[in-house]
């Protein structure tokens, strides 16, 4: 277990770990820096600290992406990544400098329940 409960990024994972009991990694990141300020994993083969460090950069290019389509009304809810048995879900703060980093058995999650769980400990990040 990488995170106390005595922090607001703890208090998340905790939260989401509660609500997707059978997730397997989930990580509060800061969006600038890429460190996980609270992390946990079910899954031995996945780091979510490593992890967060790549999507920091998956976040950072979206919004590149963003700036040079002109997308000046638009901001990023959430990015999904598919594989083939599992679920990647990277979830923004409402000011953009941290994210929720999820991982999740496709065939074991509803998509629309881990999206909703994510939409709602978000709002914890304040």
């Amino acid at each position: 277990m990488a995170y106390s409960t005595s922090t607001t990024a703890g208090q998340t994972v905790q939260e989401i770990i509660n609500a997707l009991p059978g997730l397997m990694a989930v990580a509060v990141v800061d969006a600038q820096s890429g460190m996980a300020l609270a992390s946990h994993s079910n899954t031995p083969n996945i780091n979510p600290e490593t992890a967060a460090a790549y999507n920091t950069e998956v976040v950072k290019q979206k919004h590149k992406a963003m700036a040079a389509l002109k997308l000046t009304d638009e901001k990023i809810e959430d990015i999904l990544i598919s594989l083939s048995n599992q679920l990647h879900l990277i979830k923004l703060s409402a000011d953009a400098k941290k994210f929720i980093y999820l991982v999740v058995n496709s065939r074991d999650t509803n998509l629309a329940i881990a999206r909703e769980v994510l939409r709602e400990t978000a709002n914890l990040l304040k």
